[in-house]
């Protein structure tokens, strides 16, 4: 017993010193306020541009209320799954209106948007099946695409000409899956979804896509990425979460009655799950109504991204070709954007490194999250932050 915890902790932390010399090792840091445009870390305010809280609704006074309310009324939790007595007729309330936000047959609401991911994919892709996944895809759909039996075959990023021969190939599978983010979370660019719903449509497949960064950030009222491509009705498999512009948590899927009833019976990670609890389920609920309610909000997000992303165009720096609040800010090697998010730290500016396995090693950056809440002056001090640090760091002429 002695032995193997020896070994264990040896190889752990010759894992964790491995990192450490390599510039990929991540520490947590830890918040004392509600997560907003500014935040305080270790007592110190910052301008928060690390969050996925892109319409401010984490500490918006409706979906608090709404919690509370919940969490008087209903307890603190269900006390089981949902297939024996963790249903809530405020479950079937969240699913309902998110069939009708998201124009689908149907919804299930799942723990995480991960869960749904690793849920839907492993208990409907099966042997003799092929999943056809693009290689920028998040990793619980890459997860998903291990735990299931199909076979897996990797297109590069947005390659629609290696879509349509991995396609080609695959004609012999019982069921073909083209599974696909809707925004990519390292680039902030997005998925050409009309040409995919195309291709599955030439080739006798279907298509899954994750929307996590693009629920209540694209399309009308924030309806996703499949509103903002229109492609309604040409994708089979919807997955979101709730812990992103919703500004809560939990994950879901949208699609036919028969993906519903399937999911209840088949989906491992929905069926050895507890319900999500009652004050995040009327938070959520309320989500979905404050966006439809109170355009201002998905205006304003947009009106900073743009603003934001003029300005570093300005200044010379590389945020590819994100067309979304998300920012990546290029550097190449890990030690850069290590130091580049140091140095903008120290002129209370909060934006986090994003270094290999994330993103290829040659491709290091930091990831600016643009929320509706950033005010002028926020985006002014880190502007002014990422000039002084670019320079700097000689990262532009």
């Amino acid at each position: 017993m002695v032995k193997q915890l020896n070994k264990l902790n040896n190889f752990l932390n010759f894992q964790i010193n491995e990192l450490k010399q390599n510039d990929l090792f991540y520490s947590l840091p830890v918040f004392s306020s509600a997560s907003s445009d500014k935040m305080l870390l270790n007592g110190n305010e910052v301008v928060m541009l690390s969050s996925n809280n892109y319409l401010g609704f984490a500490n918006h006074p409706r979906l608090k209320l709404a919690g509370i309310n919940a969490l008087n009324k209903f307890g603190s939790g269900t006390g089981a799954v949902r297939q024996i007595a963790g249903t809530m007729d405020f479950h079937i309330e969240l699913e309902k209106l998110l069939s009708d936000f998201k124009q689908s047959q149907q919804s299930l609401v799942f723990s995480s948007g991960v869960a749904a991911n690793i849920g839907v994919i492993a208990s409907i892709m099966q042997q003799n099946d092929t999943i056809i996944s693009d290689e920028l895809n998040h990793g619980s759909i890459i997860d998903g695409i291990r735990l299931s039996k199909a076979e897996k075959k990797i297109f590069s990023h947005k390659d629609l000409e290696k879509l349509k021969q991995l396609l080609k190939d695959s004609q012999n599978s019982e069921k073909i899956m083209i599974a696909t983010d809707g925004v990519f979370s390292m680039n902030g660019d997005i998925a050409p979804l009309k040409e995919i719903c195309e291709l599955a449509e030439e080739f006798n497949a279907f298509v899954f896509v994750d929307d996590a960064h693009g629920d209540g950030v694209f399309g009308k009222e924030g309806k996703g990425t499949i509103d903002f491509c229109n492609v309604h009705k040409k994708v089979a498999m919807e997955v979101g979460t709730f812990s992103k512009a919703f500004g809560s948590l939990g994950g879901f899927v949208c699609g036919s009655s028969e993906l519903k009833d399937f999911l209840v019976n088949k989906a491992r990670s929905f069926i050895f799950t507890t319900s999500l609890p009652p004050a995040v389920t009327a938070a959520n609920i309320e989500a979905i109504k404050l966006i439809q309610e109170e355009p201002v909000h998905l205006n304003n997000l947009w009106k900073n991204t743009n603003y934001f992303k003029q300005e570093l165009s300005d200044l010379g720096f590389d945020f590819g070709e994100s067309i979304s609040p998300i920012i990546p800010i290029i550097v190449g090697e890990s030690r850069k954007a290590q130091e580049l998010s140091r140095q903008l730290l120290n002129q209370g500016v909060f934006v986090k490194p994003i270094v290999f396995p994330l993103v290829a090693k040659d491709k290091a950056r930091i990831r600016c999250m643009i929320n509706a809440h950033h005010s002028k002056n926020d985006l002014d001090l880190a502007l002014d932050a990422l000039k002084k640090a670019g320079k700097n760091m000689k990262l532009f002429s």
